[in-house]
């Protein structure tokens, strides 16, 4: 699998070219990379080490050696393609260069297959162009054009712009990275289904075209060439590589929220239904929003907005919004990279020494702290979804001997559950929290002792919904927007949270994890490819390990307000 360094390579050997020729495109060069490394990666980020030349790794980028029943497409097998014309010179092309490829790589798999006299290439170019389409351009093969990176970088780039419009993406000039998956998908297999969202394309065994290309993409992101800042800052082992908050890109009036009393109501249309099933999120006091065409439509202003890391596009009332002064844009939150380590810092249930805090034990304050608890680490994002699987399994929820979580005598224990899986996941989220006046001595530098009663106390449901408000930023979490967003950070192995807070205190809330997806546990998406329910697991009147739950169960009049959350 093609790592930092052998993207940095390609980067350096080819930046200028790709950028001449998808100016004025939507693609980027990142997508490209990312093209590359799915489909001759394998090639060249191991050639690249040898003493060869660049031209002479191009003409090494050769591969898929299947031929029919798992080959449809032309040409089905060796006899085929001799039948054709100048298929004989062809076959010879595609012979050798298995063979050349196969020593250079000592890849045993294409060694392998060249114990067999009729296997040959049917891929060539380092960005893949398939000989199914040697009887319409011939030379393009016969002449070895594909080793030419110009002329192979045209017809890939050809290839994935008939792709955009395949994907109706072709009056779009920025394609957000879901929408170059779909145009990379398209590449692959010459449709894009919405509904399917990643897993389309080629199947590897483990991965869908779709899914391997995202990952890829997402390390692209990472590796810039020096002096030029990268897309995304690269993550530690054990964290996600996820995508910055959504910057605010209206370029209308500053605004203020303005209603003293109470939250301010984000509409996805400027009316304002009785059972308020428009509304996407609502908007505290003092909350800075932008004009998006400065029009009122029925007394509400179209206006974009960002909220605790999370972007939203909709309508408000305009008699609840007086201008901004002193503000020149709408402020993004970006969540710490670490948390502190002084003043207001994380902390745990102190337990004396030797005791251990059991699944088959009955909730309480203290953290897991069983032998053998698995943890994520991993530095990929195939790693990194194995190991939040391997929590979530160890976890087992459901099991009706981990006392832990079983409900009973009314009271659920969701919190418990999604502490320990976000422990477990090495990022904080707290099952006990400073009091009141802790949180002011530590504030005032003060060192403070956890003490049970005194000092710190158990946080339900309800508190968490406001912890995570309040200072979860400081602890790396960030709210996003959508489903949509929120599935497909989990599913590059980020923590993932959907919390509710209940209209009356007394009662419970509900938090859920959102957990990434396999091959047997699917996220629901609409016609559009829009998640409609994320893959959940919780702890709650119900245990499960994964399923979609109640559809909008946040939505329910029962609670308050709820938030998605989001932590690398």
């Amino acid at each position: 699998m093609p790592t930092s360094a052998d993207i940095l390579w390609f980067k350096t050997q080819f930046h200028e070219k790709i950028e001449a020729a998808i100016k004025d495109t939507a693609l980027t060069i990142d997508m490209l990379t990312a093209i590359a490394c799915q489909e001759t990666g394998y090639i060249w980020g191991t050639l690249r080490t040898k003493n060869l030349s660049t031209e002479r790794i191009l003409e090494l980028c050769v591969g898929d050696t299947l031929d029919a029943p798992n080959r449809s497409a032309f040409p089905k097998n060796k006899a085929t393609l001799i039948a054709a014309p100048q298929g004989s010179a062809m076959f010879e092309i595609a012979r050798k260069g298995l063979e050349d490829m196969a020593y250079e790589t000592n890849n045993s798999a294409y060694q392998n297959a060249l114990k067999n006299p009729d296997k040959m290439c049917h891929g060539f170019g380092i960005f893949q162009y398939d000989l199914q389409f040697f009887l319409n351009t011939p030379n393009y093969f016969l002449n070895k054009e594909y080793a030419d990176f110009d002329k192979c970088l045209t017809k890939c780039r050809d290839e994935l712009l008939r792709g955009v419009k395949k994907a109706g993406l072709q009056n779009k000039t920025v394609l957000t990275d879901l929408e170059l998956a779909s145009v990379a998908i398209a590449y692959n297999t010459g449709s894009y289904k919405a509904t399917k969202g990643l897993k389309q394309g080629y199947f590897n065994g483990q991965k869908y075209y779709g899914e391997q290309f995202f990952d890829f993409l997402r390390l692209a992101h990472t590796v810039a060439l020096r002096g030029i800042t990268p897309v995304l800052p690269s993550a530690p082992s054990g964290n996600a590589v996820i995508s910055t908050p959504t910057p605010v890109m209206a370029q209308g009036k500053l605004f203020e929220v303005d209603v003293r009393e109470s939250y301010l109501n984000l509409r996805s249309d400027p009316s304002a239904d009785k059972g308020n099933t428009n509304v996407i999120c609502r908007l505290p006091d003092g909350q800075i929003v932008q004009s998006v065409t400065g029009k009122e439509v029925n007394d509400f202003l179209e206006v974009e907005t960002s909220l605790l890391g999370a972007h939203y596009h909709g309508y408000v009332s305009a008699k609840y919004l007086k201008p901004a002064i002193g503000v020149d844009q709408v402020p993004v939150t970006v969540p710490s990279v670490t948390p502190p380590t002084t003043g207001i810092v994380a902390v745990y249930m102190p337990r004396k020494a030797g005791t251990i805090t059991k699944r088959t034990d009955v909730a309480g304050p203290h953290s897991l702290n069983e032998q053998g608890q698995p943890e994520r680490k991993g530095s990929s994002p195939g790693d990194l979804r194995n190991e939040l699987a391997s929590i979530i399994d160890w976890l087992a929820v459901d099991n009706p001997s981990y006392l832990r979580y079983k409900p009973g005598n009314k009271s659920t224990f969701c919190n418990i559950y999604a502490h320990d899986y976000c422990y477990l996941a090495k990022v904080y989220f707290p099952r006990v929290w400073w009091t009141q006046t802790a949180l002011v001595d530590l504030t005032q530098g003060k060192t403070v002792q956890p003490l049970y009663g005194k000092t710190i106390e158990e946080l339900q449901a309800n508190d968490l919904f406001r912890w995570l408000r309040d200072f979860g930023p400081y602890f790396g979490w960030r709210q996003t927007g959508t489903l949509t967003k929120l599935q497909t950070e989990v599913n590059q192995g980020a923590l993932g949270l959907i919390v509710a807070r209940r209209q009356q205190d007394g009662l419970s809330g509900h938090i859920v994890a959102v957990v990434p997806e396999s091959d047997s546990q699917l996220a629901k998406r609409n016609t559009l490819g829009d998640i409609t329910a994320p893959m959940q697991s919780q702890a709650g009147v119900t245990n499960f390990r994964y399923g979609t739950g109640k559809p909008d169960w946040w939505k329910g009049s029962q609670f308050a307000e709820s938030a998605f959350w989001l932590h690398a």
